[in-house]
């Protein structure tokens, strides 16, 4: 089976959020189940700059946006020796600073720089001769070349017998351009409908890959069922409810190549279920990482790895800060996101210097470390499609604190005291008084040594590796497949 992942984002080449884990980690795994998997991302400022190795494979492939024609290049990445990766090279829509804008706003032209992206994707295809089975299309981005295919039926064509899969790592993001926007993408008109791409009078490139993939997934069971519906549909329920027999949620892995206590080489020393001495020495280190006093070695540590957005419950641990640093507890973040949080954070790192380390940016090594020592991760998302860093804590034996939504719910089962099951903390009222009750109740059991480090080990027992979630995504490709002959 032959198949084309496409993404905006692919770790280690560039990266905003968990769809770039998401790119980097499962290809290598369909690979393993037999599958002939090629990877296709921008070549980007960043991509550039990290010093990948790569040669041409094509250049100067043309591509019309509206009535301009722009030609680009596709590169070959040495750094991934089991799955090829191409990169799609346009300096004039890729050579900037941010994937997707800068400064919290969005370039002007983000609709040109991704019909550019889908087109060439499809284009360097050809010139390759590399005729996919199946296209896995990633987040608004890529939603445009369903599209694609679709018009392709049209007429015998390379892609007569490709089938499309489109997943929704975040329905919130949705591509949603003015009306002239349609106007670039060089489709008939008759795509442009209440039934195709319109979306209120202007242009939604997610809803062209709810409405013109074969199949649609997104990436966990909870989240598959809460984006049908008003509350957590962002508008696109009614799509969505329409496509339900052909809607799955597959939840993501965690690739355990990279995080894990056993041998992460960012974190102070090893330690594993066997053995969890180690963890005292990582926790030493994150606090020297970020000047905190000693004194936190016998206290708890909360953790938390964010971007600084509503959607991330951040509004709730602001709420909560005063109350927390009350408490004799320790409390690290790391993330960038929304200025008024930055400001929130930066603020409370001042006011409280012996308690909390506040670090505003994106460092991985330090997320290594903060996973490592840290005794439990706040994670209160308002919606939280499937999230990673749950996963990763669990393996870190670091105890989640979660809201009942999405990933998180499908992941992490509430702690009971009276049977001693259970793998972390959770909540279901979105409210700072539910997060803060949640704390308080992971408090009382850290003090009771035997059943905190007990709970340690279950949660580092639990299995999310991708090998399950792969070989879902095979029994859908398969299915996709023969859904596009059907259409024949």
């Amino acid at each position: 089976m032959r198949a084309l992942f496409v993404s905006s984002e692919v770790v280690p080449y560039a990266k905003t959020g968990g769809l770039a884990d998401v790119s980097g980690a499962l290809p290598a795994c369909l690979r393993s189940l037999g599958c002939d998997v090629r990877v296709i991302t921008p070549f980007y400022r960043a991509t550039r700059t990290a010093g990948y190795r790569n040669h041409v494979v094509a250049k100067n492939l043309e591509v019309l946006v509206g009535n301009t024609m722009h030609s680009g290049d596709i590169l070959s990445t040495e750094h991934n020796q089991r799955v090829p990766v191409y990169l799609v090279r346009c300096d004039h829509f890729y050579d900037r600073d941010g994937l997707y804008g800068i400064n919290q706003y969005d370039y002007h032209d983000n609709a040109e720089r991704f019909i550019f992206f889908t087109r060439c994707s499809l284009e360097a295809c050809k010139h390759l001769q590399f005729v996919p089975d199946v296209i896995h299309c990633h987040d608004w981005q890529t939603g445009l070349l369903s599209a694609y295919v679709r018009d392709n039926d049209k007429a015998e064509g390379f892609f007569d017998r490709t089938a499309t899969i489109f997943t929704i790592h975040n329905i919130a993001y949705q591509g949603i351009f003015p009306r002239k926007a349609f106007d670039l993408t060089t489709l008939p008109k008759g795509f442009f409908d209440v039934s195709g791409l319109e979306y209120w009078g202007n242009m939604s490139m997610l809803k062209a890959g709810l409405v013109y993939s074969d199949l649609v997934t997104t990436v966990s069971t909870r989240y598959c069922h809460e984006i049908q519906t008003e509350e957590y549909g962002c508008g696109m329920e009614g799509v969505l409810s329409a496509r339900g027999n052909d809607l799955y949620g597959v939840l993501n892995g965690a690739d355990y190549a990279e995080w894990n206590p056993a041998h992460d080489r960012y974190i102070a020393n090893s330690y594993s279920i066997e053995n969890l001495g180690g963890k005292s020495d990582c926790k030493r280190d994150l606090l020297q990482a970020f000047q905190l006093p000693s004194r936190l070695m016998e206290k708890p540590v909360f953790g938390c790895i964010s971007r600084l957005v509503d959607q991330k419950g951040c509004d709730l641990i602001a709420e909560i800060l005063e109350p927390l640093m009350r408490l004799d507890v320790g409390f690290v973040l790391l993330g960038t996101g929304d200025d008024t949080y930055q400001r929130i954070f930066r603020a409370a790192g001042k006011k409280y210097p012996q308690k909390a380390g506040i670090r505003i940016g994106y460092d991985n090594a330090l997320a290594h470390k903060i996973e490592a020592g840290c005794d439990m991760f706040l994670m209160p998302s308002r919606f939280e499609p499937c999230g990673l860093n749950q996963i990763y804590s669990l393996k870190y034996g670091c105890i989640p604190i979660v809201r009942a939504t999405g990933g998180l719910d499908d992941t992490v089962d509430d702690y009971d005291l009276s049977a001693a099951e259970g793998n972390g903390f959770k909540f279901k009222q979105y409210s700072a008084a539910a997060l803060l009750a949640t704390i308080r109740r992971s408090l009382r059991l850290y003090q009771e040594k035997t059943e905190w480090q007990q709970l340690m080990k279950r949660c580092m027992q639990s299995d999310f590796s991708w090998d399950r979630s792969a070989q879902t995504y095979v029994e859908l490709y398969q299915l996709a497949m023969h859904k596009r002959r059907a259409r024949n």
